[in-house]
């Protein structure tokens, strides 16, 4: 992989999400987190929360103001993704489009490597 395809990027429509869910309320001034750990359908699962805390070991993605925190262990699973919110029938998820992922399972939340 090339330098510019290790970047995760961040798509229009979960900039737009992340800032509702910011903007006042329970995540008012948080940051969504972005963690990959053992377990789902296909081996990993992807989880996003969150944070008002940047750890030494994140790594901070922005686009249009909205900063997304990775950890150096998931950096390495989603290196290359990019950050989606979808809404469709059977409901409205953030998901990655992951072109390290061998396979995932339906809704996309989990996923496995090859």
């Amino acid at each position: 992989m090339t330098d510019s395809e290790k970047n995760v990027t961040i798509s229009q429509s979960a900039v737009k999400r992340v800032r509702e869910l910011t903007a006042d309320g329970e995540f008012a001034g948080m940051n969504l987190r972005i963690a990959v750990n053992g377990g789902g359908c296909s081996g990993f699962q992807y989880s996003f929360s969150f944070d008002d805390t940047k750890n030494g070991d994140d790594r901070v993605i922005e686009r249009d103001g909205v900063e997304v925190l990775i950890d150096e262990v998931t950096w390495d699973f989603i290196a290359g993704s990019e950050l989606h919110f979808a809404e469709e029938l059977i409901g409205s998820y953030f998901t990655l489009q992951n072109p390290n992922a061998a396979s995932t399972c339906g809704c996309g939340v989990s996923f496995s490597i090859g």
